[in-house]
């Protein structure tokens, strides 16, 4: 999800302000250079733009002095109520399940900077969370422990307690005073990647608060708010964001995005070439990044891998990955291993 692309409510800038002042910093030391003031943020309809709350989120950073674990402390203060609308959608939903699927579809309603991928693996969750390139080191893990906290609290506070952890893995080593458990389960540091995995049985259970039309009321309204968010529109950002949050049972074709967008695949790829972008090339770069992730976890077979990819079998995976990368993924798999 390219959240560059989209402004988002005060209540995040709120939250970091709320955290501040516990540790005696004062909210105009937080909003240098943001260009934003307390009585913009206490009106319900202002919006911020990412890169405003990026600056309030540098500014937390330095003025706490790099605090361990500074993001995924701030994370876990992120209740089902600083998503609005989302929050009450993912509240009213069926099922575990059905919240995790909302949250997905509108990612960008929930002030994330990071890539977020959902996958099953076996009869566990996994949620893996990739820092943005374009950020410094140290905004990077702030950003992913952000992330894991807020996905952690947000899960729990909507499953009613039922929401628990088999493992918190960051690929970040431990800092001194850093977290050590997370809702009971163990922080393993200097892991290949940043996961949750949690079981998936208790999230088929119907939720507490369910309720049919009100889900269906906050998924339309969710729509229309993310519209009226969306500062810049470009085909290439939306098929990156779409092509990165599914997974196939065949290779991806333009024609269905097409479809989705109701327009034509004629038109679709004359945006395309006037982005001096192609289809096939932002469709490999895709799943060469997921194969690439997949393989480093190691949690999936090769065969499981091409499944996931929309490859028929493994011989047309291994052929593709080659030509990605230059290398076979046994080869890959088995430095994997090694290392």
């Amino acid at each position: 999800m390219n959240v560059w692309n989209f402004a988002r409510s005060p209540a995040s800038v709120l939250l970091m302000i709320e955290y501040g002042r516990s540790r005696k910093i004062s909210p105009p030391s937080l909003l240098k250079g943001s260009q934003l003031t307390l009585n913009q943020l206490a009106d319900p309809d202002f919006t911020v733009l990412a890169a405003q709350e990026l600056a309030v989120a540098s500014n937390l950073l330095k003025l706490t002095g790099r605090e361990a674990d500074l993001g995924l402390k701030v994370g876990l203060s992120y209740r089902l109520s600083a998503y609005g609308l989302l929050g009450y959608g993912l509240l009213s939903s069926a099922t575990g399940v059905a919240a995790m699927a909302l949250a997905r579809r509108y990612l960008a309603l929930t002030f994330t900077y990071v890539g977020i991928a959902f996958r099953r693996a076996g009869r566990h969750d996994v949620i893996t969370f990739a820092p943005s390139s374009e950020l410094s080191v140290d905004l990077q893990r702030f950003f992913v422990g952000r992330a894991r906290g807020a996905t952690c609290r947000v899960a729990r506070d909507v499953t009613g307690g039922d929401f628990g952890l088999t493992a918190f893995d960051l690929a970040y080593e431990a800092e001194v005073g850093g977290k050590s458990h997370v809702l009971g389960t163990q922080v393993r540091y200097g892991q290949r990647a940043n996961t949750i995995t949690f079981e998936h049985a208790p999230l088929e259970r119907s939720l507490p608060q369910a309720n049919a039309v009100t889900a269906a009321m906050c998924e339309r309204m969710c729509e229309e708010l993310l519209a009226r968010r969306r500062t810049r529109l470009d085909i290439v950002s939306f098929l990156n964001e779409y092509l990165a949050a599914h997974t196939f049972d065949r290779p991806p074709q333009l024609k269905h995005i097409a479809a989705l967008l109701n327009t034509s695949e004629r038109t679709l790829k004359r945006r395309l070439q006037e982005e001096g972008a192609c289809f096939r090339d932002i469709s490999n770069a895709v799943r060469k990044a997921r194969a690439q992730t997949l393989i480093d976890e190691g949690r999936l077979s090769l065969t499981e891998i091409a499944q996931e990819l929309g490859f028929s079998d493994l011989s047309s995976f291994s052929q593709a990955y080659k030509r990605w990368t230059g290398v076979a993924p046994s080869r890959v798999r088995q430095q994997v291993i090694a290392s």
